[in-house]
Order: structure tokens, then sequence, then C-alpha cells
């Protein structure tokens, strides 16, 4: 049923209940009409009432849309739905006579009923006998069923009233009962409110007489939060591209005003073939997603995809910046990289034993990974912190790595360590000993106290050498020093525990079987470590002197002063575990 819109929340409930049966006609006359029979008789809508009756439905007042009288064309009126029905349904049979009859058991004659050269026409009761018929007169249709008016019912009618009310004052009364629906309505009505149907959920609901004008003035409403929700889609989107456009400029210039000795640079396209489209992934990081590939010449490479909403391409202009220009055994090199509109990648030389990380903690897990002899585990010290020192000391402009932990330290074929992830590492010259810095940088644990707060010293180089030492006591320990789910950290506070072994003079407490031999190494690297952890920045030595007491003696070390954690000034809960 399709409705006028001004008509359509001013209709009720029972004149909703099928689509099929109601419709508005360009008169705006409501009619009814059987949608399966198209001859039907057609009605107007007159009066609703709330008692479950129908509206009354007037056929004669319409006449320009219908045929004039119903029954003319000899056919039952089935008005009967599986929602409403007329309450009496009553079987007559035409009769047409050349003369005037006076029967008992029938109507009048009816001038409307007449069809071709009948005379006279008799609506009779189905139940008569019809045998006693005059010779003038014959049966002229089979038998028909009409509605009654209300429910008064064929018992309270005479077929004369029920005829006339339907062929000459042309109104019907049909009732309407479903449980789910009419309860719902009883008591919408005794609330003083209208009750409407749903079409789409075929159940009733009710609504203030009000919420039409409320419904009117909040469509205004809701239109222009729509509006004002597309605009700040449309502004935030424009931004966004601004943004990334800002992004492109600046990483553009950068390599525009780079050395000639700037790795190669390939195109996204180029990306996805040699990575045989991403296939393989090797690990995902803070700055993006690592997958495995092979340059055209063979050569394993691993390539980093750097997220867009990962800073303004700081990740991507830092280790360009960087490892681009460099060439060190102990720092990962960088073969090439990709600036592909927003799609920004680097590209590694392959390391096949992943990370350090695997290897130390191995000793309390169930891997299956044989842990390093203290031999080996002082090799990749030294080599650690002859990469970190070729940084601060080897280059035209010292690096500060900033981010200094056992994942960012790479093995090659050979388990030789190599420093990479340069994301946070910040250029300054190798006079410059305060670095400004307008954010904390690095990972819980392995920050530098002077990073997050300037109350115990300015940041330098020194932070590096605090982040290397903390990872040198995790190489003699095999655990997480500093692990962030650790509630009182104050309390588990490892260089501390080191320092009592070692000035009592005790083992250390590691859980591994060592020889003589390899104890005299990992009291070595304590004591270099704990000189590195010093919370006061002055203290610290250089990452040259932290070389040399690594390649040195036990017996040429003297003992740091005692590693100092202040019970107010740290609160780890207050740093994320990556900045």
């Amino acid at each position: 049923m399709r409705w006028r819109r001004r008509d359509r929340d001013s209709i009720p409930l029972s004149a909703r209940i099928k689509p099929s049966i109601l419709r508005c006609t360009w008169n705006g006359t409501l009619v009814f009409r059987q949608h399966h029979n198209p001859n039907t008789p057609k009605f107007r809508l007159l009066q609703c009432y709330c008692n479950q009756l129908w509206p009354r439905c007037d056929h004669g007042q319409a006449p320009q849309l219908v045929a004039p009288c119903p029954l003319r064309n000899r056919r039952s009126i089935n008005l009967r739905t599986p929602i409403y029905k007329p309450y009496e349904i009553v079987n007559v049979i035409l009769v047409s006579c050349s003369r005037n009859l006076f029967p008992q058991n029938a109507t009048l004659p009816n001038s409307c009923l007449k069809n071709g050269d009948d005379q006279f026409v008799y609506v009779f009761d189905a139940q008569e006998y019809m045998d006693t018929l005059p010779s003038y007169c014959m049966v002229t249709s089979k038998v028909l069923r009409i509605p009654a008016k209300d429910n008064q019912g064929a018992q309270g009618l005479s077929l004369e009233e029920i005829v006339n009310d339907l062929v000459v004052r042309r109104e019907i009364t049909l009732s309407w009962s479903v449980p789910e629906i009419t309860d719902v309505c009883k008591d919408c009505e005794a609330a003083g409110k209208t009750c409407y149907f749903s079409i789409s959920s075929h159940s009733a609901f009710c609504r203030h007489h009000s919420e039409k004008m409320v419904k009117l003035t909040t469509g205004p409403s809701a239109a222009a939060f729509v509006i004002l929700l597309a605009a700040v889609i449309t502004l935030y989107i424009f931004r966004k591209s601004e943004k990334e456009k800002e992004t492109r400029i600046k990483v553009e210039k950068f390599l525009a005003t780079y050395s000639d000795t700037k790795p190669t640079r390939y195109t996204f396209l180029q990306l996805k073939k040699m990575t045989r489209r991403f296939k393989v992934q090797l690990g995902q990081g803070g700055f993006g997603s690592v997958y495995k590939g092979v340059l055209p010449n063979g050569v394993p490479v691993a390539v980093k995809m750097l997220e867009r909403s990962k800073g303004e391409g700081e990740e991507f202009i830092n280790e360009v910046a960087t490892i681009g220009r460099i060439h060190h055994v102990n720092v990962v090199h960088l073969l090439g990289f990709c600036s592909d509109g927003s799609r920004r990648a680097l590209i590694y030389e392959f390391l096949p034993n992943e990370s350090l990380e695997k290897y130390i903690f191995s000793r309390n897990s169930t891997s299956h990974q044989e842990p390093f002899r203290m031999d080996k585990l002082q090799e990749i010290a030294i080599g650690i912190a002859r990469g970190i020192e070729y940084l601060h000391q080897g280059c035209d402009h010292r690096i500060l790595h900033f981010d200094i932990k056992p994942h960012n330290i790479l093995l090659d074929r050979n388990y030789n360590p190599k420093i990479s992830d340069f994301g946070l590492a910040k250029l300054c010259s190798k006079d410059q000993s305060i670095v400004t810095m307008t954010a904390a940088r690095g990972t819980m644990g392995y920050i530098a106290p002077e990073i997050y707060s300037r109350n115990f010293g300015t940041v330098s180089y020194k932070s590096d050498v605090y982040s290397f030492g903390m990872l040198m006591l995790e190489l003699v320990g095999g655990k997480k020093i500093a692990d962030p789910e650790i509630e009182n950290q104050g309390e588990a506070y490892f260089p501390e525990l080191v320092y009592e072994q070692l000035v009592s003079r005790q083992e250390l407490e590691l859980d591994i079987d060592m020889t003589a031999s390899e104890e005299g190494i990992a009291k070595k690297l304590a004591i270099v470590a704990l000189w590195c952890v010093q919370w006061n920045p002055v203290n610290r030595p250089t990452m040259s002197r932290t070389v040399q007491m690594l390649m040195g003696s036990l017996q040429d070390l003297e003992m740091p002063p005692k590693p100092f954690v202040p019970s107010l000034g740290y609160d780890t809960s207050e740093v994320p575990n990556e900045v």
C-alpha cells in the first residue's frame, strides 16, 4: 500500500493491516479492494471504531471508481483475509422473473441487479427450495456468499436488511482480531494513545498524538547532524590527505638533498615482486611489519613496511639518514628503500638467526634452543659495544640509537651481532654534549633515568651506554631484568642483587652450569654492566672505555659504586613499555 505522506501518520492500525488491501485514490479516498480479485467491489472508508470493528466502508460514495452495483456480475463478495473478516456470511441465490413476484423468503426486486433482459431480480436465501418457483422465474446464479453488516448476524437481520445494506446502502462492517496486535492496541487505546501497525515487523506499537509534531521538529535536527557529521568526516579526510602530502614532500625533499651514497631506491611494484606479494612475514615491530624478500641479483633481504599512521616520515628519514650512509660489521646494512606515494619501506640485509632475544632468554623457557656459553656471550657483548662505539665516534655525526635492547640486536649466519632499528635514532654533532628531546624515547626497562626525568642528568650519548649495560645484565642473567609485568620492580632490581653478590664475593646465582673460566667471564661482564647502568650519567664510561674493559682482564677492573634506585623518583608505572 502506498500512502500519501500527509496521510501516512494519521492512518491508524485498522487501515494499515495489509498493504495489498487498502490504498489511496487520486482524490484522497481510501478504498478497499481484495488484491487477488480485481473484480471485487471497492469501498470507501467511513469510520473507525476501537472495538475491533473494521472501519465502516461505503461503496456508493465512490461511483466514479467502481461498478455501480455489487452482485451484478453474479459473483460472491469475498472480503475475508487472515487478519480481518465479516462477522457473518450469508448464502444467497439470484432469481430473475418476467413478472412481479411477492415471495416470503426473498427480497423485493432490485433494479440495480438487472442484467440484460431481466425484468425483476430477487435475492433468495440459498436454503429455500427452488422447485416452487413459477414458470416465469428462473435461477440466474449459483450460490453466492455475501457479508452481513454487523455482529448481530443473520439471525438478527432479515435477508432484506442484509441485501439492502450491501446493494442499496452499500455499507459493510468488518472485524479484525489478531492476539499479538489487538492486545497491544487495547492497552494503547486505554492509555489515550494511537495504535499503529508496522508492516516491516508485522507488529503493533503505540504513539502519542503529539509525537508527530516531535518527529517533524526533530527532522531538521537529524538532517543538520548528518550534514555536520559529513562535514567533519570530509574535513578529517582532507586533513589526513594534506598531512600525507606534507609527509611525502618532506621525505622527497630529504631524498633530494641526500648524498649520492644513499641506498638503491625501489618502486612499490618492485617491492611486491621481491617479496612475492609479502608472502613470508618475519616479524612485527612498533613501526610496521617485516617480510622476507629476494633482490633481482638473488640476495635475500628483509623488507620493513612502515605504517602510514606512525609519525610523519621520521622513522623513514631517521633510518635512511643514519645507517644508509654507514657500513660496519656490527650494524645492519641498509640495501635499499621505497618511497612511493604514501607507501614507505626499508630493505635490509637478511639475517637468518633472528634477534638476540631468542637466545639469551632460552635458559628458563621450554625452547629447544641451546643457550650460548659465556665465551660466546662475551663475543656478542664486544660486538655490540663496538657497533655502538662506531655510532658515537666513527661517523661524521654522532648517532644516538635510544633503543638498544636484545630485540634490536640481530644475528647473522655466524651469530655475529648487528644493531638494527634506528627509528628512534637522533643525529647530533660530536662536540654536542647535551641532546634536546621533546618526549621520552626507548623501551621500558632500557631507558636511561635522565630521559624520563632531568633530575638525574642531561640526555647524551651516555643514555645508550645505560641501555647497553641493561642488555649485558640480561646476557649474564639469562632473564629479563626489567619486566614491566613485575609489580614491585624496585624489590627485584637485578643490578643491586648482582652488586651485593659481587661485593660479598659470592657466586653469581645464574641458571647455568659454568666452568671456572666461564665464572670469571660472567663476573667481568657483570662488573662492566654495573658501570654502564650508573644512575648518574657522569659515572658511566664511554663506549670506547666499555670496549676496553670488555677486552681486558677481570683483575684490571674496579668495582663501581652501588647502583642507586630512588624509591620516589623512579615510578615505572608512569613510563610506557615502548615510547
